[in-house]
């Protein structure tokens, strides 16, 4: 895009956004922010970034912030987290909104908050729960254009083959993992690496091959405990590590996965440690991948502003960014069951049984599972 001296192109009408986070944080969404402010001051448009989510909208007044490079200087954009803010304890989003008997006058209020800002379009970065509720709840959104951006460091969206955030938590997780390595052979010991990722896999499976783990259970493929214990008692070393995601589960075992496992160990007599490195996986400096992925997604949701675009996502596919439509995006994906508000479904994605990275797990002599 080519701009005249004062930022507008020739017949460009100023325009007035709003951004907001919502989900959990994650590394990248800084830049993401960032970039949306400097592409939308080059183009003369207002950015105006709402505080705390769905929660600042609600608030009265609406709890916004005018975005400049005072609020966030480009030398802060490396840092995990949101400037602005995803939330706190006591908020109110969709699903808290629901179990007060809240919705339908929460959904009147981010209409109204909406209108009162005088809002041409809202860019949304959230994950797959919370792009799933933009759709259900899409009336809310009908006098602005809704563009969402897709960040997760569990990488359980559809139709995008990365979402910002997910490089950067690979990183964090291998470096920790790496770090363990070191006491695990001191100490002629295994150590149990419980990952994030709810009920996908693709966190603790990057992170497990990038660390060299000897096993990786992920909630995609089945494992047996037996095969387990066989296999790290045939290891060559009598240490090393072994990655667990969160999401699996273990017939007539409860608890957390890490633990459940780690027992399992200790009753073949393999000596064990359990690590949690929680939400580390959500911080650390932005890897340049996410840096240039969500400087990538932005530019692209700029542009479908521009495009008169709406009820829209940003996806990465093969290698190049454009929208796919909210609808599209609700379709791919596998319906989850909200168990807070009735009738809701989440759409997620999931390891695929032909991701190459099982294949390269299973040739490279890691236990993954019960795999064909």
């Amino acid at each position: 895009m080519f701009y005249d001296i004062i930022g507008l192109k020739m017949g460009e009408i100023m325009k007035r956004i709003g951004v907001l986070t919502t989900g959990g944080d994650c590394s990248g969404l800084n830049t993401a922010i960032w970039r949306i402010m400097r592409g939308a001051k080059l183009r003369g448009w207002d950015v105006l970034g709402i505080i705390d989510g769905t929660d600042g909208l609600y608030a009265t007044p609406p709890s916004v912030i005018e975005l400049n490079d005072d609020v966030l200087p480009v030398e802060n954009t490396r840092l995990s987290g949101s400037v602005l803010h995803n939330g706190h304890a006591g908020a109110l989003n969709f699903e808290t909104a629901a179990t007060r008997g809240l919705l339908d006058n929460f959904n009147k209020k981010l209409y109204k908050s909406l209108h009162d800002l005088k809002l041409d379009a809202l860019i949304l970065i959230g994950g797959n729960g919370s792009l799933s509720l933009a759709w259900a709840n899409r009336e809310i959104y009908r006098d602005v254009q809704l563009i969402c951006i897709p960040k997760t460091i569990d990488m359980d969206i559809p139709l995008t083959e990365r979402t910002i955030g997910f490089d950067t938590a690979v990183e964090q997780l291998t470096r920790f993992c790496d770090q363990l390595m070191l006491t695990a052979r001191s100490h002629h010991r295994w150590f149990v690496v419980q990952s994030m990722g709810r009920d996908c896999g693709e966190l603790a499976l990057n992170a497990g091959i990038a660390a060299g783990a000897s096993a990786i259970l992920i909630p995609e493929i089945k494992f047996d405990v037996k095969s387990l214990v066989q296999h790290i008692k045939n290891s060559p070393t009598d240490y090393g590590i072994i990655v667990v995601a969160e999401g699996i589960s273990l017939r007539g075992h409860s608890g957390r996965a890490a633990d459940m496992i780690s027992r399992g160990l200790n009753a073949a007599g393999i000596t064990n440690r359990t690590a949690f490195p929680e939400h580390t996986q959500r911080a650390g400096d932005t890897t340049a991948s996410d840096r240039l992925l969500a400087t990538a997604m932005a530019d692209t949701a700029l542009n479908a502003i521009e495009n008169n675009e709406t009820y829209v996502m940003v996806a990465l596919e093969n290698g190049k960014c454009k929208t796919v439509s909210l609808a599209d995006f609700v379709a791919a994906g596998e319906s989850v069951a909200d168990p807070n508000i009735a009738e809701l479904k989440t759409a997620n994605a999931y390891v695929s049984p032909d991701d190459p990275l099982l294949e390269i797990a299973h040739d490279m002599g890691i236990y993954i599972g019960e795999i064909k």
